[in-house]
């Protein structure tokens, strides 16, 4: 196996990218081989897709996280792989049930019609989620590197500013309302749920009431938490790879991506070109083709694929200038089939290598 990507001591891979590049793919393909080199791998999955668990035939139904057979490989040293996809509700349950102060609060939060409603639907619920499962993984001593799939570009950025959103909500007026419920300066909202409450019959405003007091003590901790998650997630022991590909619009997409991760105080420490086609085969045994009708269409196809080759190599000059300093650039092959088994997936982990295209 070549050199492995994972020359240093990380505790967690960050796989980013647009959507339609094989980013599950090539972090699967990542986790795989960090478990083959043994290490014991998480992966874990924030995208709602089943694609993760599909790619490693698990049960896309589960939240738990599930054992990957490497046995079936037959790789002596191999470490261990787990994979799971983030089931927000389940997780919010889990947080509930770990965190609350004591067991009548957390049965009256988890029983709430408030917190049934929201805790698997309420925007920006899933991110603050998968941040408190990286954090439970990340405290498993028996995990020595996590590997995180994120959504497509757009909803990765989302995942990547829950801990601020988290801060600044806890920090703000709107936790003031929540941690003493409704005050005197509050009388509209007061009187439009009373006036609700009265037609309807349905006693939202005690909810609300029961509801936010339920959380009382668990403000700070929650607070704590994302302080934590972004540490981590800007630490040394953070690996940040973009996945793409060397297709134009993939590039334009990236440099855009990179550039809102910048923004976001997020520095990347490489990109993994995926898709990459092989080597170019000798010209010289052309010449031996019979029949010449043969011959020429061979000749055509060779002149197809250096073109191709030349684009790539144009391409990873383009990508090489939107990396900082010292980041480098990975290839993972095109198979020239859709990876439908683990073997699969450790040919492309085997194959993944440095280009040596590095600022």
């Amino acid at each position: 196996m070549k050199r492995s990507p994972f020359n240093r001591n990380h505790r967690l891979l960050l796989c980013l990218g647009p959507g339609g590049v094989g980013k599950t793919t090539t972090a699967s393909a990542l986790g795989l081989r960090a478990a083959l080199e043994g290490k014991a791998v998480d992966v874990m999955t924030i995208d709602p897709a089943p694609r993760l668990l599909d790619a490693l035939h698990l049960d896309a139904g589960s939240a738990q996280a599930q054992e990957v057979a490497l046995e079936d490989l037959a790789v002596s040293g191999a470490g261990r792989m787990r994979a799971l996809k983030l089931d927000p509700k389940h997780t919010f349950d889990s947080v509930i049930n770990r965190y609350a102060p004591t067991r009548a609060m957390a049965d009256a939060i988890l029983d709430n019609r408030l917190y049934r409603s929201i805790s698997g639907a309420l925007a920006g619920v899933g991110d603050y989620m998968a941040m408190e499962k990286l954090l439970e993984l990340y405290d498993n001593p028996q995990t020595a590197l996590i590997v995180l799939d994120t959504p497509p570009a757009r909803e990765a950025l989302d995942f990547l500013g829950a801990p601020e959103r988290m801060l600044d909500l806890l920090n703000s007026r709107a936790t003031a309302l929540l941690g003493g419920g409704l005050r005197l300066s509050d009388m509209a909202a007061r009187a439009v749920l009373s006036a609700f409450d009265r037609v309807t019959g349905l006693h939202l405003l005690s909810e609300v009431h029961s509801f936010v007091r339920s959380f009382e003590g668990m403000y700070q901790g929650f607070a704590e938490r994302a302080a934590r998650a972004r540490s981590i997630l800007t630490g040394p022991e953070c690996l940040v790879l973009v996945i793409t590909t060397a297709e134009e619009l993939r590039i334009e997409e990236t440099a855009a991506f990179i550039g809102s991760l910048g923004r976001a105080g997020i520095a990347i420490d490489g990109l993994v070109v995926n898709r990459m086609a092989p080597a170019m085969p000798n010209r010289s045994g052309l010449a031996k083709i019979k029949p010449p009708a043969l011959r020429d269409k061979m000749r055509r196809n060779w002149r197809d694929f250096a073109a191709l080759k030349q684009r790539e190599t144009a391409a990873l000059r383009v990508l090489r200038e939107m990396i900082p300093a010292g980041a480098a650039i990975l290839a993972a092959p095109d198979l020239g089939r859709e990876p439908h088994s683990l073997h699969d997936l450790a040919e492309i982990a085997a194959s993944i290598d440095n280009t040596g295209w590095r600022r």
